[in-house]
């Protein structure tokens, strides 16, 4: 009939939302394919692999020594406790054992980086909420974690600390009394830091948010502060000490948390500093004598490693980190593996997202304290075969004479 209307209902269609790899929110490159429905998410999908590098494969054509420095520099945050959980396996092949004083040094400078991380990313978590003055503070007091280093080390991020048998950089009396004194520091701006996270403001912001309830948590097999803070009490240096963590197994608790949203998350790392503190100040205390590394060269620790495998694993700030090693008995390597703790985290954001809102992606995806770059890996597919192929190895070009 001619004028007449009529009203018709339609359910909502989902929308499909990009979500990088290049976004103002995002530290590295990553793409989320997001399903929405209004402002909630019902669906998402994760795709790596746009900053793959191949260290892997790279270290499979160099000498242990040279591959030593290549695996520092999986992880610019963390490059301690690639080197360490290097070393380790290592040392497990060649039956080498570091002295008591090494161990406790790589396990001073492993809680010192710990530090840094976790304030490196409070200050994200802080910038991802919009509270810039609190990311500055906590920003400025990851400067003195990192003068320390530097004046360890003779470097504020990738240490050179370890190597195979031993530590390259020793502590006087005078750097150990000014490590204690640092730590004083960090612990009045951490207390700052911890009132100024439990402000409702904050409180409210995070709470709810990127729920991962303990059974998913475990079933996903997450790992550090992200399994910690769903109610799961778990961590290496406990389970499977390494280093000097035997010895100092009653200087720290397991921190966790039971809501599994993003401030259980945040308040997991805010507490872990405080027990990293106390295992510092343990350390200075009980620091033995003697030799920090063998007398021998670097080459002769080198071949003292015969053909062999293992598997070395250690608590890296952001969780367990996972190194399979294949020696080839000549001072190289036939295989090296590396699961890193983001790989195993990052399963758990689909989880954390759906029923959530497009708002909250930033802060949630920032709560597991992603490191993409360590993370991202490929699969190379035959598309003769139709299905996964052998990884790519670095081929050697023959140049003509």
């Amino acid at each position: 009939m001619t004028g007449e209307t009529r009203e018709l209902e339609y359910d909502y269609s989902r929308l499909v939302v990009p979500f990088g790899p290049v976004h103002p929110a995002l530290k590295e490159p990553v793409h989320f394919k997001v399903f929405v429905k209004k402002e909630e998410v019902v669906d998402v999908g994760l795709r790596l692999g746009h900053v793959h590098r191949g260290i892997e494969a790279l270290a499979e054509t160099r000498n242990l020594v040279q591959a030593m420095y290549l695996v520092e520099r999986v992880c610019g945050i963390c490059s301690h406790s690639h080197t360490t959980c290097f070393v380790g396996a290592l040392e497990e092949i060649g039956r080498i054992q570091p002295s008591e004083r090494a161990l406790y040094l790589r396990t001073l400078v492993f809680e010192l980086e710990r530090l840094h991380s976790h304030l490196l990313w409070l200050g994200i978590m802080a910038y991802e909420i919009g509270f810039d003055t609190l990311f500055m503070f906590a920003f400025n007091t990851r400067e003195a974690v990192l003068d320390l280093f530097e004046e360890i080390t003779g470097n504020r991020v990738h240490h050179s600390m370890n190597v195979i048998g031993g530590v390259r950089w020793d502590l006087d009396g005078r750097m150990v009394e000014k490590v204690g004194r640092s730590m004083s520091k960090v612990r009045e701006a951490a207390q700052r830091i911890r009132e100024i996270f439990q402000d409702k403001t904050v409180e409210e912001r995070l709470s709810g948010v990127g729920l991962l309830d303990r059974g998913a948590a475990q079933e996903l097999c997450t790992v550090g502060p992200t399994a910690r803070g769903s109610g799961l009490k778990t961590d290496v240096r406990k389970e499977d000490p390494y280093a000097a963590y035997g010895a100092l197994e009653g200087s720290f608790s397991i921190v966790t948390r039971t809501e599994g949203d993003a401030y259980a998350r945040t308040e997991v790392r805010i507490f872990e500093i405080f027990e990293t503190i106390n295992m510092i100040n343990e350390i200075l205390a009980r620091l033995p004598g003697g030799s920090i590394r063998p007398g021998e060269t670097i080459i002769r620790s080198m071949n003292r490693v015969p053909q062999g495998e293992a598997v070395s694993r250690v608590e890296a700030p952001r969780g367990e980190l996972l190194y399979y090693v294949r020696t080839d008995g000549k001072g190289g390597l036939r295989r090296l593996k590396v699961r890193t703790p983001t790989l195993a985290n990052i399963v758990g954001l689909r989880q954390m997202l759906i029923g959530g809102e497009v708002a909250d992606i930033p802060v949630v995806v920032a709560s597991i304290d992603p490191c993409l770059s360590c993370t991202n890996r490929i699969t190379v597919i035959d598309l003769d075969k139709g299905g996964a192929g052998e990884p790519l190895r670095r081929r050697r070009r023959k140049w003509p004479h």
